[in-house]
């Protein structure tokens, strides 16, 4: 696949390969700074005249994106399997998620209500009322990771579209050739002209997008490229997913079997490679014995092999520099006395699902993201200070519990500085319409359908 859009005349080029054999995919053409300087201020005009469109013409846009999206479901699927290593069964899951999401939004338009205060609630205050509404922003630059490359994008396509503005997005260059096909699929269902575009190309595309006049930054990725990207925007509104380290915890009184299932299906799922994957299990010391035999069970079941084999449970990582850089992490955590109990074997970008035990703390491999399909358990016997163990990496997306003890349940939901607490569930867990995203070094704002609307809407008030 070679992927250029046909008004737009580029120097460089970069490919696309498989991460599972290395076989070529794609190339696609870089966008150069000028051309986004170009591209953006299209995508003002278009976005100036689209902020009129009424709630029922941008849920109808909406839904027919999805509609084709769903003709064209399985090649879709395919492409994301193929250039980002993602099992098929994965992949047409993702597109699954990809629709509703955009069906979702669309439904979300259609209530993008304000409100009517009376000014007078003083004495001698006015009687007067103020109108209070939601506007479109104008120009959201969508910048997206390789993992979830069409939901992660639908994400910020959806909302944006629904509340009136123009969008232009920045996929991965690891991952960019689904991006591409969902963004000819917004042509043919009639998006006006320049409101939906799409740019490529790695840091330095997306620096001079978050330094052209865009209005509103909406970006997931590290929290390194996150916070330059912010300095670049300067006062642009920012809108941030920036990752996590993210904690299960199962105790004494919890369903252990379904914690190890969750505990598997949350790691290894796209090899690891999800911001809210469970990468820190911590287990009480009086089940750990017991809970870490169920683990191991359900570890040696995980198939692993060609992507495209719909058997396949788990594909390889991204690439091979992320391959080497969990190896490293892994050897590091052994040499400062953490066990392998399973796994680790790396052949080239791909890892026998790894699950340790007795990690410290401090090492990288704990109190930093590791985007791989490594499990790191931690035994406790106080959960409060358990809690604060993991409050002190600093990140702080989503966490997990596995228990029916409602006092455990609550110090859990006021202690744990995360953005989402899931109960007797993974910190993995999402649905669409549902707020996601985190505080601290996780990120800036929320998506999630219904409040990343309002996100992306400005506040205006009308006193009359």
């Amino acid at each position: 696949m070679n992927v250029q859009s046909p008004s737009i005349a580029t120097l460089q080029e970069f490919e696309v390969r498989n991460p599972y054999d290395n076989s070529l995919v794609g190339k696609v053409h870089a966008t150069s700074a000028e051309e986004i300087q170009t591209i953006v201020a299209n995508a003002t005009k278009a976005a100036d005249a689209f902020r009129f469109s009424t709630p029922h013409e941008r849920r109808a846009l909406l839904n027919r994106i999805a509609d084709l999206m769903g003709q064209d479901a399985e090649n879709l699927a395919q492409t994301v399997s193929q250039e980002m290593g993602k099992t098929i069964t994965e992949a047409r899951n993702e597109i699954r998620r990809a629709q509703n999401t955009l069906r979702l939004s669309g439904d979300a338009a259609t209530f993008l209500d304000g409100d009517v205060l009376h000014t007078g609630i003083v004495a001698g205050g006015p009687d007067r009322q103020a109108v209070i509404t939601y506007e479109p922003v104008g120009v959201v630059a969508a910048i997206t990771p390789f993992n979830y490359p069409v939901n992660l994008l639908c994400h910020k396509l959806g909302p944006a579209i629904a509340a009136g503005n123009a969008v232009i997005a920045k996929p991965s260059p690891k991952a960019p050739l689904a991006a591409q096909m969902l963004m000819d699929l917004c042509d043919e269902a009639g998006a006006p002209k320049d409101l939906i575009q799409i740019v490529h190309g790695g840091a330095e595309a997306a620096t001079a997008l978050a330094k052209a006049p865009i209005d509103l930054l909406s970006f997931t990725g590290g929290p390194g490229a996150g916070l330059a990207l912010k300095n670049a925007s300067g006062l642009v509104r920012c809108l941030m997913e920036l990752g996590g380290n993210d904690p299960l915890f199962v105790l004494p009184d919890g369903d252990l079997e379904a914690a190890a299932k969750t505990a598997v299906a949350q790691r290894y799922e796209i090899a690891g490679q999800s911001c809210a994957a469970v990468k820190k299990l911590y287990v009480h010391e009086a089940i750990e014995a017991e809970f870490t035999d169920r683990l191991l069970a359900l570890v040696a079941n995980v198939g692993m092999g060609d992507p495209s084999d719909p058997a396949t449970i788990m594909g390889p990582v991204i690439d091979a520099a992320s391959a080497i850089e969990i190896e490293a992490r892994i050897e590091a955590a052994v040499a400062g006395g953490a066990h392998v109990l399973t796994g680790g074997r790396r052949r080239h970008t791909h890892f026998d699902p790894v699950v340790m035990s007795g990690v410290d703390p401090c090492s990288k491999l704990m109190r930093e993201e590791t985007f791989g399909p490594v499990i790191s358990i931690r035994s406790f016997t106080d959960f409060s200070g358990a809690i604060r163990e993991v409050n002190a990496a600093g990140f702080g997306l989503q966490a997990g519990v596995y228990t029916n003890d409602h006092k455990a349940i609550k110090l859990a939901s006021r202690q744990l500085k995360v953005g989402g607490v899931m109960i007797n569930e993974g910190p993995d867990f999402r649905v669409e319409h549902v707020p996601f995203g985190g505080v601290r070094k996780s990120g800036l704002g929320r998506e999630g359908v219904r409040i990343a609307l309002r996100e992306m809407s400005e506040t205006k008030v009308v006193i009359d």
